[in-house]
């Protein structure tokens, strides 16, 4: 059965007509569970539900003055529903609906469904990725599922579920928010366990009806969470709140993500010293290791000054910290006091003298949600960089994540702009090791290691998503608080390695960010700032780090506990007593995928197997086959073996794919196989689509080579996608 057969999309407008037209749609006669969407494309607003009584359900909206604004029903069905996937399939669109930003939607469902159920992953996942291509074709969605993963309008929305540590931490900031013996309230966590999803949730959660939670997904604490938010709702009726976010490019992105949820307003993300100008019930302060004091301040000493001034403050004695707890009636801080990287951060005695207030109360999160290498990798990082690790001890082994050294920079910089390709959102990060020549000059590179010549972030809002990102340099700067999918990590000749004593030392000359090191008198200070930095910026890597060491001294310590990249030409062929089919390995087929032309006619039957990579988790989904050809060399080198990812439905566009290709010469002859990025142009015709015309891309330095364009619709039955391209082996 073809993916477009599994279900409907049907429209109509959003009036009280449409039951007339519900009388030929037996899903909705016969209380069949459904999905739907509400929208108004002019006014940019969305609604997501699912119901087994269609009827019913549009009466209601139809009478809710709110709702009722909307224009459009796209109602989803299939014969594959049943309530548990509908229920996950509200809870998807209304995810990645938020994160696709084309509307706002209504919803407040904050406690999504997140349950398992029989087939979830095997078959309604799949479902749920077709019925999205779906709806990208009617307009109603835009961007690609990948794309939206990626993105921090996705990461950082409020329509999360929470795990249960999150919750219980949810619930004990709203007991303390009605504690009238509480003033202050610190959530310590280290990098990646949640902080920032956890203050973007509560605030929305403060900001939403009550109608709008799904208090169902609280589970047996269901009723104390509506006893709570009721009462929160009776102190705070109508509360005065800010999301203070330090660091000025991370606050940019929140407002970004504040602008496209109901209820919320980028006014409401602001700064520190616009703090000092009003009075707030609650403020929030997510990243609050990163609040300022009047040390190495540059330009922002005047307003500094101006706003301790307004306050009543000593200027040589406080902190933005005080201007939090002066202009809040109560406070929430998110901390962790190992991401303080600069002299003009807020002291930890400070947090400690707050700590010690009576009117203080604190919390833990301890699990982490970033990193895939979990709890184990952010400890055996913080042993490697503290030189607590024993030589010859294992070393970090996760088939979920990979930390790798490398000896050559050329080799990480290829890789990291290799799993960009697989990916996205792979970045290079540096210690402060080199001038910001390039600020001035852009001709000039700012950083040259062995025959490799590379540039700092050309932009400091926002790099990591900026267009030329995956060809610069990040620093601790443009990428506190930010995810990326994998970290590459140079190692600056500011930091070595003192054999005799097994400790980090540190190279003040080489240190070049002025206002890190300015005003520093003991060493150790400066040290601890900088294993706080390379701690930092090795926790931002969701599936993997990967590390190169300029200092000779360094590297021969970290060469111990790091495994090292090896450049593997060939992908090494199991013998058949140590092939473990699908988890160790996967089948190398003998067909010959043409990258510049189509190959021979091969009967895809004899293959090897080839022992899989550990970045990989194990799925019989998973095959490879060699590409010959130079059509896509700025990808795949001709020759190359690589490994794919069987098709099984959603949407192929903007991927690189095997495609078979009847030819259409002479079909009996046999098939096809050419590697290509799949396009496709999609026209609607009332309630159905099909494709106007696909093109199939080369990815070639070779300007010969040309796009392959099907229109004609007996050619596009001829083709078809056998699997979508994972990487070069």
């Amino acid at each position: 059965m073809k993916e477009r057969d599994l279900f409907e999309i049907r429209n109509y407008e959003f009036n009280f007509d449409l039951f007339d037209k519900f009388r030929d749609l037996h899903y909705a006669k016969d209380n069949w569970p459904i999905v739907y969407i509400l929208s108004n494309s002019e006014i940019k607003q969305a609604y997501v539900g699912e119901t087994t009584d269609t009827y019913a359900r549009m009466s209601s909206h139809l009478k809710n003055d709110i709702k009722s604004t909307l224009t459009s029903v796209h109602l989803i069905s299939s014969d594959k529903f049943n309530k548990s996937a509908t229920l996950d399939i509200e809870s998807n669109l209304i995810k990645y609906i938020s994160g696709d930003g084309q509307f706002k939607l209504l919803n407040g469902n904050l406690g999504l469904a997140n349950h398992n159920y029989y087939q979830k992953r095997e078959i309604y996942w799949e479902l749920f990725k077709s019925i999205w291509n779906g709806l990208r074709a009617k307009g109603i969605a835009r961007h690609a599922i990948d794309y939206i993963d990626n993105s921090d309008l996705f990461k950082y929305s409020p329509y999360k579920t929470l795990s249960s540590e999150q919750k219980n931490g949810l619930k004990i900031i709203m007991q303390n928010l009605l504690n009238d013996n509480c003033r202050n309230f610190i959530i310590e966590g280290g990098a990646g366990t949640g902080k920032t999803i956890l203050a973007v949730f509560l605030f929305k959660l403060l900001n939403s009806s009550l109608q709008e939670v799904n208090f169902k997904e609280f589970g047996e604490e269901e009723n104390d969470f509506i006893e709570l938010v009721k009462a929160l709702k009776t102190a705070f009726p109508n509360p005065k709140m800010a999301l203070v976010v330090p660091m000025s490019s991370f606050r940019n992105t929140l407002k970004k993500v504040f602008r496209n949820v109901k209820d919320l307003h980028a006014k409401m993300v602001v700064g520190p010293s616009e703090v000092a100008n009003e009075f707030y019930d609650i403020v929030i302060v997510d990243e609050s290791h990163r609040l300022r004091r009047r040390v190495n301040l540059g330009t922002y000493f005047g307003a500094f000054d101006a706003a301790c001034k307004k306050l009543g403050l000593d200027n040589n004695h406080c902190s933005e910290l005080d201007w939090m707890v002066q202009k809040s009636k109560k406070l929430v801080l998110f901390y962790d006091e190992n991401q303080s990287i600069k002299p003009s951060d807020t002291t930890k005695e400070s947090f400690d003298k707050l700590k010690a207030d009576k009117k203080t109360k604190i919390e833990r999160l301890k699990s982490q949600f970033r990193v895939k290498g979990g709890n184990d990798y952010i400890q055996y990082v913080d042993d490697l960089l503290r030189c607590k690790k024993v030589k010859n001890q294992q070393l970090f082994d996760s088939k979920e994540y990979e930390f790798l050294l490398f000896d050559s920079i050329e080799d990480m910089v290829d890789e990291i702009k290799q799993r960009d390709q697989e990916n996205g959102l792979s970045r290079m990060i540096a210690g402060y090791s080199w001038e910001w020549i390039s600020k001035k000059d852009q001709s000039l590179f700012d950083i040259k290691i062995e025959n490799t010549e590379l540039k700092w972030n050309n932009v400091a809002d926002d790099w990591i998503n900026s267009p030329n990102a995956v060809n610069e340099v990040g620093c601790i700067h443009t990428t506190q608080g930010y995810d990326l999918n994998y970290a590459g990590v140079i190692f600056g000749n500011e930091i070595s390695y003192d054999k005799a004593k097994n400790e980090i030392v540190i190279i003040e000359k080489n240190y070049f960010d002025k206002y890190g090191k300015q005003s520093i008198k003991d060493p150790n200070q400066l040290k601890e700032y900088v294993i706080n930095i390379y701690k930092t910026i090795m926790l931002r890597g969701i599936k993997g780090t990967y590390v190169y060491v300029c200092d000779q001294h360094l590297k021969e310590y970290l060469a111990q506990f790091i495994g090292k990249f090896k450049i593997q030409n060939q992908p090494k062929i199991l013998s058949s007593d140590s092939v473990i089919p699908f988890r160790n390995s996967v089948p190398l087929f003998s067909l010959k995928a043409a990258a510049g032309a189509f190959s021979e006619v091969q009967e895809v039957s004899d293959f090897t197997w080839i022992e899989l990579p550990t970045r990989y988790k194990p799925s019989q989904d998973l095959f490879a086959c060699t590409i010959i050809g130079d059509s896509m060399n700025k990808v795949i080198p001709n020759g190359s073996i690589c490994l794919f990812r069987r098709y099984t439905g959603g949407s192929r566009n903007g991927k690189i794919v095997l495609v078979e290709l009847t030819d259409m010469l002479d079909a009996d002859t046999g098939s096809c196989y050419t590697v290509k990025e799949y396009q496709s142009v999609k026209t609607t015709d009332g309630e159905n689509w099909k494709h106007k015309n696909i093109i199939l891309k080369p990815l070639s330095y070779d300007q010969n080579y040309k796009e392959i364009d099907f229109n004609d619709e007996d050619d596009l039955n001829l083709l078809k996608v056998i699997g979508v391209f994972e990487s070069v082996l």
